[in-house]
């Protein structure tokens, strides 16, 4: 609650101090309110040109903002009209920096002026900013409470920035693409080895995939084309080329998701493990402190209760892949408790119980929980659920293919998360791209990969500590 300094309450030498930290936030929101794109100011990016991202600083003018924070907070605070001001800087501010700006009285005069000196310092006590504000103050009690202040959603995908860095660690991942005979699939396999996260084997048709390759300008220079004519036999080419040992994942390109499947799950030749098959979408979503695993969207329409235990397995192996020490598996219903009713409640109650006895094992498992106390810790207290899980879930098993889809997409089209996917379960990563997916989308789908085959490989996830050497660097 902000209150104010009236004009007859003021005294000469009286002061007051505000503190802040410079965060990647601030930096974006300064850039879109104050139209200030220099990207000197913007962080993530390379503008030096050098190949690595530079460490930005602190516009000057969002230093000189927290003297007015102070003015208008605090002391006049409520109802203060900035008459004047001046700034010498005198350093920079960088990420992470914490800051106290200070305001003293030195001067009133007519018209309810209140001169002030004002300075921004460092926490080392090294001085950013110094000069001098003239401003009216108020004169009667005014009060604001900052609750009535609307929030702001920075659209920030953080989580697939980080993943993809810590896959750019590892080699390139060898990939047997199934008829990538058209732009789209074509495309996001070309993309993956520009960026050093795939080596593609293309398997199809080679008139087709150079056709598509001339219609979106790609130089297939130095990429493996297997020719096959026919997509059918396109798919069981690229799942021959596992076991061959040539490609340790598959994608898929132009055909059909239950083409390229009935060949990886066959008994003679497939891929398949003894666990079903199911779709993991991978949600960066903004605001989120880390990803959120929704399983599954894609591939078992109406699963039974031993099908959800092979999807709620396969999710938390891949959320330990890309980093989740123990994920937090929230199975989801319409309520959160059991009611006969409704069988999607009984599954999760018998899965919550098969994870306490090690029949599921990785995560921690919650069930049955409505979307919201699953994810937001307020709702569980106020439905009073007491839970490892509620409110903090890291996975969503959905009850059928079409909650988790309409799930998915509603925080891909409405939250404006990013999103990415892989099917587990198989022997390999299998990478389903679709047309609708953009660059980033498949370019993610490609570090989950990596991640995915790391852990397979090595039975721990990679992180920014883990020493690489021979083989498993670059």
């Amino acid at each position: 609650m902000a209150k104010n300094r009236t004009f007859d309450e003021i005294e000469i030498g009286e002061s007051a101090t505000l503190s802040r930290a410079l965060t990647i936030n601030d930096l974006f929101v300064f850039a879109h309110a104050s139209g200030n794109i220099n990207p000197v100011h913007i962080p993530d990016i390379d503008w030096t040109g050098d190949g690595k991202k530079d460490d930005p600083i602190a516009p000057s003018m969002w230093v000189g903002a927290l003297i007015s924070a102070v003015l208008g907070n605090v002391l006049p605070g409520p109802g203060t009209v900035y008459r004047s001001q001046t700034f010498r800087f005198l350093d920079r501010v960088h990420l992470g920096d914490s800051l106290t700006a200070t305001v003293t009285v030195t001067n009133k005069a007519a018209d309810r002026q209140v001169d002030l000196a004002t300075r921004v310092t460092r926490s080392d006590g090294t001085v950013i900013a110094e000069g001098e504000a003239v401003v009216t103050a108020p004169d009667r009690r005014i009060t604001f409470d900052a609750a009535e202040l609307p929030g702001i959603l920075i659209e920030r995908h953080q989580h697939f920035d980080r993943l993809t860095e810590l896959a750019s660690r590892l080699p390139a991942l060898p990939v047997a693409v199934a008829s990538p005979d058209d732009p789209h699939s074509l495309g996001g396999a070309l993309l993956g080895a520009r960026e050093g996260l795939i080596v593609p084997i293309l398997v199809g048709k080679t008139a087709d995939i150079e056709a598509a390759a001339a219609e979106i300008g790609a130089d297939l220079s130095g990429i493996e084309i297997i020719d096959v004519p026919r997509e059918d036999a396109a798919a069981a080419m690229a799942v021959s080329l596992v076991h061959s040992g040539r490609a340790r994942a598959v994608m898929k390109g132009h055909l059909h998701t239950d083409m390229l499947l009935k060949h990886v799950v066959k008994r003679d030749g497939g891929l398949r493990t003894g666990k079903r098959l199911s779709h993991c979408f991978v949600m960066d979503i903004p605001g989120r402190p880390s990803p959120v695993i929704i399983s599954d969207a894609a591939i078992n329409i109406a699963p039974d209760l031993l099908a959800k235990v092979d999807i709620v397995q396969n999710a938390i192996d891949l959320g330990r892949a890309i980093g989740m020490s123990e994920p937090k598996v929230g199975v989801l219903s319409a309520i959160e408790t059991v009611n006969p009713a409704m069988p999607s409640s009984i599954d999760a109650a018998v899965l919550s119980k098969m994870a306490e006895r090690g029949q599921i094992t990785g995560g921690i498992v919650d069930g049955p929980l409505a979307m919201d106390n699953a994810i937001d810790v307020q709702a569980a207290r106020t439905k009073g659920i007491t839970s490892l899980v509620a409110g903090h879930a890291d996975i969503l098993i959905a009850p059928n293919l079409e909650a988790g889809n309409m799930l998915a997409k509603e925080l891909t089209f409405i939250a404006h998360a990013e999103a990415a996917g892989l099917v587990i379960g198989a022997s390999v990563p299998v990478i389903l791209t679709s047309r609708a997916d953009d660059e980033r989308a498949r370019l993610s789908s490609c570090v989950l990969a990596l991640l995915y085959d790391y852990w397979q490989q090595n039975g721990a996830a990679l992180t920014t500590d883990t020493p690489l050497t021979g083989e498993a660097s670059q």
